[in-house]
């Protein structure tokens, strides 16, 4: 164990997190997520929400602040404007842990798909609510 380290955040996730670079990605996903098969390195981290990783995450990594996107959702298919429980939550977290609060901006599904195959890791939770993914754009440390 470590003071002040999130206990959510494995080993595995840590070294991840610190192994990224400026502007490199990571997907904390639901559980119905095509993780594994998506391209990048899965984390499992199926016993925590979505939303409690994202505040883990949030804990110890900056957001990107030179660009007008650093928090990617996926639309809801057939109605782009709803925003699901779980957005919602990811918004509420963002603007109370983010160094750098942001607008969660919406992706249509399949570009989220085709952005998270490019990501620095994917970070599969246990979220079983809908629409439960972000990508998150890492910043810099001034």
């Amino acid at each position: 164990m470590l003071r002040n380290i999130d206990p959510i955040l494995s080993p595995e996730l840590l070294y991840t997190l610190r192994a990224m670079g400026h502007g490199d990605e990571i997907v904390i996903a639901d559980a119905n997520f095509p993780g594994s098969s998506s391209g990048p390195d899965c984390i499992r981290a199926d016993g925590s929400s979505a939303s409690e990783v994202l505040q883990a995450v949030l804990s110890v990594m900056p957001l990107d602040t030179f660009v007008s996107d650093p928090a990617l959702t996926m639309q809801v298919v057939g109605d782009p404007d709803a925003i699901p429980d779980a957005v919602a939550d990811f918004q509420r977290i963002i603007d109370t842990a983010a160094d750098n609060p942001a607008k969660v901006q919406g992706l249509d599904r399949f570009a989220f798909y085709e952005r998270a195959a490019n990501a620095f890791t994917i970070v599969q939770t246990g979220e079983r609510r809908l629409y439960g993914n972000i990508i998150l754009k890492k910043g810099v440390i001034g």
